[in-house]
């Protein structure tokens, strides 16, 4: 498969800086009050949403964990709605009423974030079911951290989707800590994509490296769109931050905070595109300053929103 175009790694750097611009303003609006529950961002993290994403069309699906804003925003959710959702207003996607962890967007194909780990999984699978059973070209992506494949619900979808070859892509963004929990106290094994070979399904272990997870995301979703069956790609990415906005991270040494953060997917990949003179030093600023410009105009399009009205609260619900 061949490299993305020069202007396609351009857009691809852009929105993973859009990604953790977001979420660091997210933590700074979170942190005085202004966004209720709980937020969870995935900083050192951009790379495999975005790379994904880049391959999916508007009508594929997506379903993603509490760590989703950027899934959501790689998918290319409208950033002002995006915004008053999490401030829990009335414009939003979900009407204020799904904050940050259960974000939905149905003309995107986002299904939804989901506060129970693994708990997307199935979901996915069913709108794989869905698309294969109407014939339609549409492609599921499921993202999901590495505890979520000890669930249960993860190994029977992933054994129904082969079973059926389901046209979805199982994206394991592992970045070693299962909410608190070290990977090596929870899991036998070291890669999770070897878990694809019990299903008789293709397993890939990529870095946190774009443009590796573009070329491995690329040919698993072809294969689905061909009806070729489900993918397990894994991307061994690290967290900088807690499992929450406010986690002190006591039960993880500072060591390894550092390692996470020395293995920064964006400063690498803007080191690549200035290398090959994609990007100049000048350009980096200006994307800053382009992207630092849209956010506060979301900050602001969602501090000026309204709230929902009390009286809509039994709207929209079955019973």
């Amino acid at each position: 498969m061949k490299k993305p175009a020069k202007k396609k790694q351009r857009q691809m750097y852009e929105r993973m800086v859009l990604i953790r611009r977001v979420e660091e303003r997210l933590m700074e609006v979170f942190s005085k009050g202004e966004i209720p529950g709980f937020i969870h961002v995935c900083i050192g993290q951009e790379a495999s949403p975005v790379a994904v994403c880049n391959w999916l069309e508007d009508s594929d699906y997506m379903a993603n964990t509490h760590r989703g804003h950027g899934h959501a925003l790689a998918k290319g959710i409208d950033l002002n709605r995006f915004m008053a959702e999490l401030f829990g207003k009335k414009n939003g996607f979900c009407r204020g009423r799904s904050g940050s962890m259960h974000l939905a967007d149905r003309d995107l194909g986002i299904l939804g974030a989901n506060g129970i780990v693994a708990g997307g999984i199935p979901i996915a699978t069913g709108a794989a079911f869905a698309a294969r059973y109407r014939k339609t070209s549409q492609v599921t992506v499921c993202f999901f951290g590495e505890g979520a494949t000890d669930e249960g619900t993860f190994h029977e979808s992933l054994n129904i989707a082969s079973l059926l070859k389901l046209p979805i892509v199982y994206v394991c963004e592992n970045n070693g800590w299962a909410e608190f929990t070290p990977q090596a106290v929870h899991m036998p094994i070291r890669d999770v994509a070897d878990r694809a070979r019990a299903y008789d399904m293709v397993g890939i272990m990529v870095p946190n490296e774009i443009l590796a997870i573009y070329q491995a995301a690329g040919e698993a979703v072809e294969r689905a769109r061909k009806g070729e069956g489900p993918t397990l790609l894994e991307v061994k990415s690290a967290r900088w931050h807690g499992h929450f906005v406010g986690d002190a991270q006591k039960y993880r040494g500072e060591a390894d905070v550092q390692t996470a953060r020395e293995a920064d997917c964006i400063a690498d990949f803007e080191a690549v595109l200035i290398r090959e003179k994609i990007l100049s030093p000048r350009d980096v600023r200006e994307v800053d300053e382009k992207i630092h410009d849209q956010i506060e105009a979301a900050v602001a399009f969602a501090r000026e929103s309204p709230f929902p009205e009390p009286s809509e609260l039994m709207d929209d619900l079955y019973a």
